[in-house]
């Protein structure tokens, strides 16, 4: 499969919706149940580049196919130089190397930065997939929080992953990472 990875844009609010909402209402990547609408993507994907982070799409065939996100990992000061990390895959793409591509890209872009770790927070500790992804891209088990989630009649676990950029915490950071301030 072809693929180009490009910054999304909010013409692309409604396959971000799609395959966004296909985990929603199928998955348990994410403990969100309803699919936000492509409005509510549409802001979503503003909210990111308005603070200075990227976004990303991967398009086949000129079919939006996967998407993926650095977003603050929590929103006070001394986490300004780390960031979480969100992908996601259109059902029919899933386990093709789509995530692998847009999380590489990611990762380059989140360095670019200055930033000095990204997290992964997968829904679900059978999520083989993620898990598997984000083992591939050099993240390490950080830990997993048990039943926190109760989606589709079961509990679900939370797993936590890490990923130094920049030499992670072997120095002090330079200065970058500013834009991830508490507002």
């Amino acid at each position: 499969m072809a693929l180009t990875v490009r910054d999304a844009t909010e013409a692309d609010a409604p396959a971000l919706s799609a395959i966004y909402g296909d985990s929603c209402v199928n998955g348990f990547g994410t403990f969100e149940e309803e699919a936000p609408p492509p409005e509510e993507m549409a802001r979503r994907l503003a909210e990111v580049k308005q603070m200075g982070l990227p976004y990303l799409v991967a398009e086949a065939e000129g079919a939006v196919v996967g998407l993926c996100y650095a977003k603050p990992f929590r929103p006070r000061s001394a986490y300004r130089f780390t960031v979480e990390d969100s992908v996601y895959i259109a059902p029919g793409a899933q386990g093709t190397g789509v995530g692998k591509v847009l999380l590489t890209e990611l990762i380059a872009r989140c360095e670019a930065l200055g930033l000095r770790q990204m997290t992964a927070v997968i829904g679900d500790s059978q999520n083989a997939g993620s898990i598997g992804l984000h083992r591939s891209m050099g993240f390490e088990h950080a830990g997993v929080f048990r039943s926190v989630g109760h989606k589709h009649g079961r509990w679900v676990d939370i797993v936590f992953m890490q990923r130094p950029l920049n030499g992670g915490d072997a120095s002090p950071p330079s200065g970058a990472g500013q834009t991830l301030r508490e507002p």
